[in-house]
């Protein structure tokens, strides 16, 4: 295992994309409302298990399971859709749980920060890079989302109720798109 920078930037920008923490501020705002609050240690901790977990023994994993990268990936791309539906429509799909701990877990740490995407994308990233450089780019973001986590009382205050809403609105959008391109590009492995 040598450290590459050409690797590490690859990877830790191609997380940057899937991840997409800065994109996500808009949920992670809806979320922390519905929710009473978000632990951002615990969630960025979680989500940093989950990755680690899944670059070493996410595929044996599924397969234990009878899972198939392609099944997770329609599974989570779900709930990402229906959490997409609920920012642009503005109507509870998932019941208010109320419940830091839990919603800690499900759905900021899966599948939002750590999610079927950002999953299967840590396991495909071993097949051209070391693991050193997939560790250290996983860190960087695990950082970022840590810092965006921190930060959204900041951010909510600069945006306002009317720029919150409008950019909930947008984002929700995009977060559909993006559950549906994760759907449509694994729903014929998950059939077959």
């Amino acid at each position: 295992m040598k450290f590459d920078l050409q690797q590490f930037l690859t990877v830790s920008f191609t997380l940057f994309a899937v991840i997409d923490a800065i994109g996500s501020i808009p949920l992670f705002i809806a979320l922390k409302y519905k929710m009473g609050g978000i632990n951002a240690f615990k969630a960025t901790f979680i989500s940093g298990l989950f990755m680690v977990g899944f670059l070493f023994v996410g595929e044996a994993f599924l397969r234990l399971l009878g899972v198939t990268v392609n099944s997770f990936a329609v599974g989570g791309s779900i709930v990402i859709f229906l959490l997409g539906l609920e920012m642009v429509l503005g109507h509870e799909i998932f019941k208010s749980e109320k419940n830091v701990k839990a919603g800690t877990v499900v759905p900021i740490a899966f599948p939002v920060i750590a999610g079927s995407g950002t999953l299967t994308t840590v396991m495909s990233l071993k097949a051209n890079f070391a693991e050193l450089n997939i560790l250290l780019g996983i860190v960087v973001n695990l950082v970022l989302v840590y810092i965006v986590l921190k930060s959204l009382t900041f951010i909510e205050r600069a945006l306002g109720e009317a720029g919150l809403i409008a950019v909930r609105k947008f984002f929700g959008v995009i977060l559909l798109a993006i559950a549906v391109k994760i759907f449509g590009s694994n729903i014929a492995g998950f059939a077959a």
